[in-house]
């Protein structure tokens, strides 16, 4: 007889890219998903949580009442943020075949309420946190992620983003040696980065690997080919059937994210003397670097992408 967890359908692990604003968490989408897809420049409309998963070109905007709107991608600035839960992107890359991104939005933004990636936490498996260098992992951003680490089961990654701004090794050195100190068993791992270098890098895998992606995507990729596989939480929404289009997947989502928040209200007025939770401080193609899906214990194959012009 099998058990209860071997019964529960599999699904693919959900990333969440976190940080502060202007960290890279949209650069590194995407640096990932292998297309410019979100806006990453400071001056770049805010957005609400984009869960992006493999699947035909589509994007929905689903709303605080849990309605879904068909979108077209390259209209993500006209999104509504007072009346917006999250944006939802389907591509066919071969990075979202290993797992589901979420891109939120900076956890310090005065003007995006930390409520608006908060509800989404209890769908998130790992998180990549983004530091940037020359402020890297501020108090604020410890206070938030001892907030939420023991609810992410992982792979949890530390990127120190925007680090060729570090203008000397004693200053990379330096800054790479202190947050790895400060953050001492709290991720799997630390990877210095720059993500624009890596943008620009083309068909220069020497400039693809000082950049820091080459060892980022290594370690990420065969992280996931090898992690053990786990059921899907009692109400989460499980692996896809593949005659499911986007819409009914999003739909089933909304509905799926639904039922476990009521069941988490239905829980805490059950039990009224629990302690309450933490309460924490978010186009054109290009070439991907192609991730190939491959049996455990092979290695990634990776191709290079053309650089998208945007900033890191």
């Amino acid at each position: 007889m099998h058990s209860t967890e071997s019964q529960q359908p599999q699904r693919k692990p959900r990333l969440a890219l976190m940080g502060e604003f202007s960290a890279g968490k949209s650069t590194l989408t995407n640096l990932l998903v292998g297309r410019p897809i979100l806006p990453t420049r400071v001056t770049a409309t805010r957005l609400p949580p984009v869960w992006i998963s493999y699947g035909e070109e589509a994007a929905f905007v689903v709303s605080n009442d849990g309605t879904q709107t068909a979108i077209n991608p390259e209209n993500l600035n006209e999104v509504e943020m007072e009346t917006t839960a999250m944006i939802r992107l389907f591509f066919p890359s071969d990075a979202l075949t290993l797992c589901d991104l979420i891109d939120m939005p900076g956890i310090s933004d005065p003007n995006m309420p930390a409520e608006v990636w908060q509800s989404l936490m209890p769908e998130v498996d790992g998180v990549i946190w983004c530091t940037h260098s020359t402020q890297a992992w501020r108090q604020s951003e410890a206070a938030v992620w001892e907030s939420i680490a023991d609810g992410v089961s992982g792979p949890n990654i530390l990127l120190i983003t925007h680090f060729d701004k570090l203008r000397s090794e004693r200053d990379r050195a330096r800054v790479n040696a202190r947050v790895c100190k400060e953050t001492d068993g709290l991720f799997n791992r630390v990877f210095p980065i720059s993500l624009s270098q890596a943008l620009e890098a083309d068909d220069d895998m020497e400039a693809w690997s000082n950049s820091g992606a080459d060892a980022l995507v290594e370690f990420l990729v065969e992280t996931l080919l090898n992690r053990p596989q786990h059921g899907a939480a009692v109400a989460s929404i499980t692996a896809e059937p593949a005659d499911n289009t986007p819409g009914q997947i999003a739909q089933a989502e909304v509905v799926a994210i639904t039922e476990t928040r009521k069941a988490s209200e239905q829980a805490e007025q059950a039990q009224p003397t629990a302690a309450p939770a933490a309460d924490p401080a978010g186009g054109d193609y290009v070439v991907p670097r192609r991730v190939k899906a491959q049996r455990q214990g092979a290695r990634p194959s990776l191709r290079q992408p053309r650089p998208d012009g945007v900033d890191d």
